[in-house]
């Protein structure tokens, strides 16, 4: 666990130290957020955040492949590097993105390329959980599911990228739930605890907290699509890789019945659940307009928090309640399975749902 903390710790210094030379380069390449109907900030922030969150990431995947716990393992370091570079591929494009507004295609070729990349390095889905049965996959099959789970979780994040510190907090609450259950799950299986999912995901969560202090409101810079995209990638990335190094036959026989052979596809979609909403519901919601999925408005999940009343900085930490309820919940759920962990999440999403909508409930009683 001390060899987790330190890769955590370099990730967030390199991060964080980087992210003002980022700042700079921002503005002087010009690639700064302007301000538009749809956006919550009033005057120009730069962006180029993603490249900092990178460059911290590399430091602690290299940090990680010297350390003789880490570094001895194959597996960790060919997974680690696929990411690291497929990585780097989907942040390029977020630059890019940054730099000329690339149109709805160029960005969605980028994001397949890279998604391309990590699974030609062996990074995929080889199962999928039924109820009755546990499915291997072919490699087509395989290579099409886990280049669409990359696909929606790459845009999952950009799309609830719109709050001040709203992305990197909700993907390092999500981050450092699946790091926990990823560490327990090879510790009940008895597994080497040097995982590449573990090993990305707390990257992930310092990259995250490397990066906040430059954009918790009032934000002086924004990771961009270069961040967001990147985030998205390394959460998805990180569960694919769990799932490839698990027996899932094993996992159904370890006290948890057919539960924990779930789990390492649950978890993911809770870690992402605020972003994974967001998104279904902006199709849906386009849909129905006769618009296009990617065409952007104002109707997005942090958008409805402020018309709510939440002051920004409030908004921004009940999403992060609802997602640290949700991940961490689904966690202790599957970890300690009982009526008691079920009933301390209930009441979590109870808690998270009063203090939503009190807002709304003062009004109504004011105006009652």
């Amino acid at each position: 666990m001390r060899v987790y903390l330190l890769v955590l710790l370099v990730a967030a210094v390199v991060t964080y130290l980087l992210s003002g030379l980022a700042r700079r380069l921002a503005f002087r390449y010009n690639a700064v957020a302007m301000v538009r109907d749809r956006d919550v900030h009033t005057r120009p922030i730069p962006y180029f955040g993603g490249i900092s969150m990178w460059f911290g990431l590399t430091a602690a995947l290299l940090l990680a492949s010297t350390l003789p716990w880490l570094g001895g393992f194959p597996q960790v370091n060919h997974d680690a590097q696929a990411v690291l570079i497929a990585g780097g591929l989907i942040c390029a494009v977020g630059v890019l993105d940054d730099l000329f507004d690339l149109n709805a295609l160029a960005k969605i070729a980028g994001q397949l390329l890279a998604a391309g990349v990590a699974v030609l390095n062996g990074v995929k889905i080889y199962w999928i959980p039924l109820p009755d049965a546990i499915i291997s996959l072919d490699d087509g099959t395989s290579i099409v599911v886990t280049l669409a789970v990359i696909f929606v979780a790459a845009n999952a994040i950009n799309l609830i990228d719109g709050l001040d510190g709203l992305a990197a907090g909700v993907v390092a609450i999500g981050a450092s739930a699946f790091f926990i259950y990823a560490y327990w799950l090879s510790y009940e299986q008895e597994l080497v605890r040097a995982t590449a999912s573990s090993l990305i995901t707390v990257a992930t969560v310092g990259i995250c907290l490397g990066f906040l202090p430059y954009n918790i409101h009032p934000a002086r810079m924004f990771m961009g699509d270069s961040g967001s995209m990147l985030l998205g990638f390394l959460l998805a990335t990180s569960a694919i890789s769990l799932t490839g190094q698990l027996d899932p036959a094993g996992l159904s026989n370890f006290g948890l019945g057919v539960w924990a052979a779930y789990l390492p596809l649950l978890l993911p979609l809770a870690a992402m659940a605020l972003p994974f909403v967001d998104l279904v519901l902006a199709y849906v919601r386009r849909t129905l307009a006769g618009k296009l999925w990617y065409q952007a408005d104002k109707q997005h999940l942090h958008h409805r928090m402020l018309n709510l009343g939440h002051s920004h900085g409030r908004a921004v930490g009940l999403l992060w309640l609802w997602s640290a309820v949700v991940a961490y919940g689904v966690v202790l759920i599957g970890m300690f399975p009982s009526w008691i962990t079920a009933g301390l999440f209930v009441v979590g999403l109870v808690a998270a749902s009063v203090l939503t909508w009190a807002p709304r409930a003062k009004v109504a009683v004011a105006d009652g």
